[in-house]
Parts: structure tokens; sequence; C-alpha cells
């Protein structure tokens, strides 16, 4: 079974009232910390309102994020295409390839937040229309292709890039919520999906339905899709007990509900929570919940889950949020590294068969310890040492070591 990824989704969602320089150098900081604790991907996005989202430039983000790392593949999670020049966007990902090391992930969507298209003049009923279009072309510009198109929002004459992706194919992935959109999109052109709608139950459990959908539109078009690049979104926060996390991340995860989803955005059908705790059980402790809030071995839990509903996924990103403060937000993805990613991927399950073997087959290595017992006999001296050798007294790995104190009992 092929390994299982993990990685970090900044949008970013960080509440009102710290100072926004700070508040980059830290998202900064995370990913240099997620570099150094081997996560394989991070993406942030582009937003122009909400005040929560203060991104505006994923590129620019991520090639400074670029100079602080060494390993990790670094995503646009999104570029609004409808937002851009098509030939604008190609030149930018080629520029940040080239920057990063080919470690580069473009990422696209049609835009999240009607409060930018809307600043920007733009008909959302045009976005996912313009957002393929786009597409179709950028993949020809970094085929090395010279373009020439007219579009009802876009013009090219004779547009070839002077510089081709760093990488020989640069990833191409779509973002995904719960409507057939983004996998059909996906399936179109045989390319990457990253799931933002399994944050919640409904996204989650109709995972199975929306690869269909995928599957669906490749066959049509004559493409294929691969559920290794299929990439999935969850919440979560992560401490050494249950108790200890659900302090950590109630009062932040009250607020994030409370004044962004309920108060910013307004999301139909959402209520704000009264206190902490509500927040925390209505989260992350309900039939189906698709965010934990709890240990490790909680979070083991709702990944195997997602891997039997999805029947199987190539990545697990985690959402970056300010549930908890710095200091445990950073601790939080220290043990997800930790504890959950070898627990998945079974890095450790060599060891525990080591150790289990050595436990259950104690006899076949007391011929170990006979053997040792012998030479110390052969050797006057060391013979009489054994009245006053103990345990603990002489260099030799226990599982080979003769009872000493047992033999100079013995004389």
């Amino acid at each position: 079974m092929a390994r299982l990824k993990f990685g970090a989704f900044l949008a970013p969602h960080h509440p009102i009232g710290e100072h926004p320089m700070l508040q980059f150098r830290r998202d900064l900081d995370l990913v240099e910390q997620l570099d150094a604790l081997g996560y394989d991907e991070f993406w942030c996005g582009e937003h122009h309102s909400s005040g929560w989202e203060m991104i505006a430039s994923p590129e620019m983000f991520l090639a400074a994020a670029g100079e602080r790392t060494k390993r990790i593949k670094l995503g646009t999670g999104v570029v609004s295409l409808p937002y851009h020049h098509p030939f604008n966007v190609a030149q930018r990902m080629v520029q940040l390839d080239h920057m990063t090391g080919g470690r580069a992930i473009f990422g696209s969507g049609p835009g999240a937040l009607a409060s930018d298209a809307h600043t920007l003049g733009i008909d959302p009923m045009t976005q996912r229309d313009r957002q393929d279009e786009a597409i179709g072309i950028i993949r020809r510009l970094f085929n090395g292709e010279r373009v020439t198109a007219k579009s009802d929002w876009f013009t090219m004459n004779d547009a070839a890039l002077q510089i081709l992706p760093l990488q020989e194919e640069m990833p191409f992935v779509v973002a995904s919520q719960i409507s057939p959109s983004g996998m059909t999109l996906a399936g179109k052109y045989g390319i990457g999906i990253i799931s933002l709608g399994s944050m919640t139950t409904q996204g989650l459990m109709s995972l199975q339905q929306q690869w269909q959908f995928a599957e669906d539109a490749a066959r049509k078009h004559g493409t294929k899709v691969n559920r290794a690049d299929w990439r999935v979104l969850l919440t979560f926060h992560i401490a050494e007990t249950r108790e200890q996390a659900r302090r950590e991340a109630g009062a932040g995860l009250m607020r994030w509900h409370n004044e962004y989803n309920v108060g910013t955005l307004q999301r139909p059908g959402l209520t704000a929570f009264s206190s902490p705790d509500e927040a925390v059980d209505k989260t992350a402790f309900v039939e189906g919940a698709a965010s934990t809030i709890g240990t490790p071995d909680d979070l083991v839990k709702t990944i195997k889950n997602v891997m039997q509903v999805s029947g199987g996924v190539g990545a697990i990103i985690g959402f970056v949020h300010d549930w908890a403060n710095p200091e445990n937000t950073r601790r939080s993805w220290d043990m997800v590294a930790r504890y959950v990613v070898p627990e998945i991927n079974g890095y450790i399950d060599g060891l525990r068969k080591s150790q289990k073997f050595v436990i259950e087959n104690r006899a076949i290595f007391e011929r170990a310890g006979q053997a040792v017992m012998a030479k110390i006999m052969e050797n006057e001296k060391a013979a009489e040492a054994l009245k006053v050798t103990g345990p603990g007294r002489v260099a030799i790995p226990a599982v080979n070591a003769p009872d000493l104190q047992k033999e100079a009992a013995k004389r």
C-alpha cells in the first residue's frame, strides 16, 4: 500500500486584531516547522476580502516560504483563475517553480468568496466556466505552445512562455467543494483534486460520490484520474489528552465559528455556539464528526475512517487555524508528525515486530548467555570476579548477559 502524504492548508483564517506583519511572519515560521517535521505539502490561498483571510498573492507568500524550506512541496490553494489573465498566472507559476527548486504545485479554483468577485466586478455565474477555460490555456502554455486566443474576458496574441516550468510536469490540482464542478473539471483534464468540503460531515460522507463524478468525467473525455492525486482536507487539534485538547481549542474554535462562519460569511443554517464546550462537542464529538479534537489515537481513527468512506485518497491535508494559541498549535502539528504519520504509514511496524520477536523467543537467546558464561569461566580471574560482580556493572547487552548474581551465588 502506497504511503499517505500529509500536508497543511493555510487559507488563512486568522482572527482580526493582530499586526498583519507579525501574522505573516508566524505563518512563514509554521511552514519552516512543517518542513523540518517532514510534512509533504503546504498550501495557501488567495483572498481579497472578509478580514480573516489576508493573503492576496499565494505565489508571493510561497516564494518567501521557499527560501526558508528545503523539501516541502508548495501549492497555491488556490489561485482564483477568473480574477487573472491566464498568461500572467502561467508566468507567475513558472517563476515560483524555479524559485523553489521545482517544488511548486499549481492549485486553482473559481474563487471562493462572493465578496471578492463583487470587488472585481465579476459575475459569479461566469466563474467556473472561466476557470475551465483558463486551465486549458495554461496547460498549453506549460507545454511550450504559442497561443493565440480571444475570450470575453482576455486576449492573447502569439503568447508563449519565455521560461517553462522547472519540473517536467508541474502538478495541476483543482479545488472541490460538495458540488460536482471541481471533480468534473479534474476528470476532464486528468489532474489532481483537493477536497475542501470534507471539513463538514456532509462533505465527508459524500467523498465516494465525489470521486464518481471525477471518474465519470474522465471516461467522457478520455483521461484518467488517480486517487494518489486526491487530497482531502481535515480539521484537527491534537494534545496529550482529550481534556487538554478541549481546553486548548475550545475558545478559539468558538470564536472562529461565531465571528467568521456565522458573523462574517453568514453561512445558511449555522447558529452561534454559546460556550467553548458546546463548540467542541458539536464540532468533534457528534456522530459522523469531520473534525478531531483529542489525542493522536483519535486522529488516527478519523483518518482510517476517511480512507474507508472515500475508498482511498493520496494525502491528508490539515486545515491551519487559530483555535489554540501559537505554542499549542505548533505542538499539535508536532504531535501529528511524531505519532499520527508513522502510525498511519506503518513506519514503526517493524520496530514493534522486532520487540515482539525478542520477547516471544527469549529461550533462543539463552545460549548467547551460556556462551558468555563459558568464556568467563575459562579465565580464573574472571571467574573469581563473579563473587563481586552485580547487575549493571558489566557492559553486556541485557539480552546476551548471563545472570551474574545467580552465578556468583552458586560459587
